[in-house]
């Protein structure tokens, strides 16, 4: 538990609230193997850092399409593989949420704690995922990227939101499964906790910023910090 209560959580979206494995599916039906989904899903955060890095704009729907465009190309055909990144990339608008996550998000929400998202993805799939949930109403603002043209691990993301929440960045604590995300945050000054979804704590990279605190899903968070 960090020593002074965040007020804000701060949640990340993409694999923190949302469960891709489903996306694997449909890289069976496009006749691609269901081992590509962690490489294309690396390949968009790469992009999007960079284009980040650089100043440049960048869309987590174009990149989505682009680097799964790449990882196909010489295996279908021209028409084939548009139809195919098609497929897949509209996949992530009927994705559901972890097992855990309504009973952890209500818990918290309970627990006084004022919610928001801030994804690199579209807040508007955020506003279908958690509709679909059935736990809309436990957020308060539900933010992307395209407010501040940045990309998270950029402090201004996070920055963004906690503006948006009317607190300092030492009063809000962003939620995130990736540990890139979880260092960001610290840079930016904001408190951070890592949820390890079956990876062993020994497994985060020692070259990051380390979490306030790590919780194997949203049920245990709410238990440590409720």
């Amino acid at each position: 538990m960090p020593q002074n209560r965040p007020s804000v959580l701060v949640f990340d979206v993409n694999e923190t609230l949302s469960d891709l494995s489903p996306l694997r599916h449909r890289f069976e039906e496009i006749g691609a193997s269901p081992d590509l989904l962690p490489l294309w899903f690396a390949g968009i955060l790469r992009d999007g850092f960079a284009l980040t890095a650089a100043g440049g704009p960048a869309d987590f729907g174009t990149l989505a399409g682009d680097s799964l465009r790449w990882l196909l190309t010489g295996n279908l055909g021209a028409t084939t593989t548009e139809e195919a990144v098609r497929r897949v990339v509209e996949g992530f608008a009927e994705l559901e949420v972890h097992i855990d996550v309504v009973e952890g998000v209500r818990a918290l929400r309970s627990a006084g704690y004022r919610l928001v998202t801030m994804t690199n993805g579209s807040a508007a799939l955020s506003e279908k995922l958690l509709t679909r949930a059935g736990i809309r109403d436990c957020f308060e603002a539900l933010l992307d990227v395209t407010g501040p043209s940045r990309w998270k691990p950029d402090r201004r993301a996070y920055h963004y939101a906690v503006e948006r929440c009317g607190v300092r960045p030492d009063q809000a604590m962003l939620v995130a499964v990736h540990p890139w995300d979880i260092d960001g945050a610290r840079r930016a000054g904001l408190s951070g906790a890592w949820l390890r979804r079956g990876v062993p704590a020994t497994a985060y990279p020692r070259a990051l910023n380390g979490p306030t605190l790590a919780a194997e899903d949203l049920m245990e968070l709410a238990r440590l910090i409720g």
